[in-house]
This record gives structure tokens, C-alpha cells and sequence, in this order.
């Protein structure tokens, strides 16, 4: 058999080594369990890195449009609540939070959003901290934050080429007609090829679903806003980060 079909042969598999040490990337606080919540509960001892996960230097008065949608009201210390939610959550999957201290998009005015750039150094040194061999960002669709989260993961790949990458799906935006393949094309034409992995993970999604039921908040406004209930069963798709074979290459050009 020559070297190509063997080569052939493993494409979409995952070894178990590269899932030794695990971090998921995450938007927002519920985004990793929403995308990845089966990949986290098969593998114990995982680490999300929250970006978008500091509070504003003051609330408005008037709760922001999401903020009404999941139920909070004048007074209340959001981002407080919403990491308590999020460390419930991840302690029934065994996983270990780490918060960043960037305001999302929604308590700020539009020049003051935050950049990728702003938060890669942050980022990647909250990465190589949990000494991961394997890690899982988001393609980054839909929302602002969430577009800058992958925007940021991926300058980071750049510099920790030594560990294995995956993308995840974003949960709810992932049904936008087109956006998930605009970012698939986008990368393919970058010479980066996204590509389905078989990566292990719980098929009955039990244990996500008790991590989930945490994010009281977060579901109330994701039901009002996406019908989210409905799509929690989608299923759970990681994409594999790696330039395409050799010989490949032109294929980018098409």
C-alpha cells in the first residue's frame, strides 16, 4: 500500500494524544458549552478561556436589549451572575473557567468595541498557561465578539503551531443562511483548510444538558431571540485547522 493511501486512510481521525489536554475558546459566557458541550463532556479536565467575559465600568440604568431578554433588571451586576452561571455550568463537565476581563460589544459605544488585535497577547498567554495540546475556537459567526474571538484564536495558531487546532460551530448563528460557509471559503482561500474530524464525543448529550440548564439567563434571550430550544440537538460538528496536503495548494486559487 503506498504512503498516499495510508496517508488517505487517516484523514478525519483524531489521535488520543492530541486530546490529552483540552481548551476551548469561548465568545461569551455559554458559548463553549453550547458548541462544544459533547466534546467537554467526554474529556474531563478541559479549560475555557472566555474572552468577552469583564463587566463594563457601569451598567446603564436601562438593561441593554440582551441583557432584558434574559431577565436581568436595573441594579443587577450581570457579568457577576452570568460567571457564577458559567462556573456551575463547567463544573458539571469537569472543565475549569478562565475569565478574561474584555467588555462585550453590547455595553459599548461602536468606536470603543474591542479588536482582535487588543486581545491576542491576552489570549495567547491565557492559552499556553493550560499547556494544551489540542484547541477548539469558535469560526467566529454571527456576532461581533464571536468574530473577534476567532479572529484572535487564529492569530494565536499562528504563533503555537506545534498543537493541534479545531474549529466549532457556533451555536444559533451557525443557522444564518450562508455565514458558515462564507467562513469556511473565506479560510479555504487563506490556504487553510477547515475540515470535519472525528473527535469524541458524548452522543447523548446528557451531561451538557445538565450543564446547560445553568445558563438560566442566557437560554431565556436565546429562546426569545433564535428559538433556541428547538436547535440544541443540531449536531456537534469540530473542524480541523490544518493547511491543505501537499500538492493540494492550487486548489485555493479555484
Amino acid at each position: 500500500m503506498s504512503d498516499a493511501v495510508v496517508e488517505m486512510r487517516e484523514w478525519g481521525l483524531v489521535a488520543p494524544d492530541e486530546l490529552a489536554r483540552i481548551v476551548v475558546v469561548s465568545p461569551h459566557l455559554d458559548d463553549a458549552v453550547l458548541g462544544c458541550g459533547r466534546l467537554l463532556s467526554c474529556h474531563p479536565g478541559a479549560t475555557v478561556v472566555t474572552l468577552f467575559a469583564g463587566g463594563p465600568a457601569e451598567y446603564s440604568q436601562t438593561p441593554t436589549r440582551w441583557d432584558g431578554l434574559a431577565g436581568f433588571k436595573a441594579g443587577d451586576d450581570v457579568l457577576a451572575l452570568r460567571r457564577e452561571e458559567d462556573r456551575r455550568a463547567l463544573n458539571e463537565l469537569g472543565a475549569s473557567p478562565v475569565w478574561l476581563d474584555f467588555v462585550e460589544h453590547q455595553y459599548l459605544d461602536r468606536a470603543d468595541w474591542i479588536t482582535a488585535s487588543a486581545t491576542v497577547d491576552v489570549l495567547e498567554a491565557s492559552i499556553r498557561a493550560a499547556q494544551p495540546t489540542a484547541v477548539f475556537a469558535p469560526f467566529g459567526l454571527g456576532n461581533p465578539d464571536h468574530d473577534v474571538t476567532h479572529v484572535a484564536a487564529m492569530a494565536v495558531r499562528d504563533r503555537m503551531l506545534d498543537i493541534s487546532w479545531f474549529c466549532y460551530e457556533d451555536m444559533g448563528y451557525k443557522h444564518i443562511p450562508g455565514l458558515l460557509a462564507w467562513r469556511v471559503s473565506q479560510l479555504f482561500r487563506a490556504n487553510l483548510w477547515p475540515t470535519p474530524a472525528v473527535v469524541p464525543i458524548d452522543a447523548s448529550g446528557d451531561l451538557r444538558a445538565k450543564a446547560l440548564a445553568h445558563y438560566v439567563s442566557q437560554l431565556r434571550a436565546l429562546e426569545a431571540d433564535w428559538k433556541i430550544d428547538e436547535k440544541l440537538d443540531a449536531p456537534e460538528q469540530h473542524w480541523r485547522m490544518d493547511p491543505p496536503p501537499d500538492g493540494w495548494e492550487a486548489l485555493s486559487a479555484l
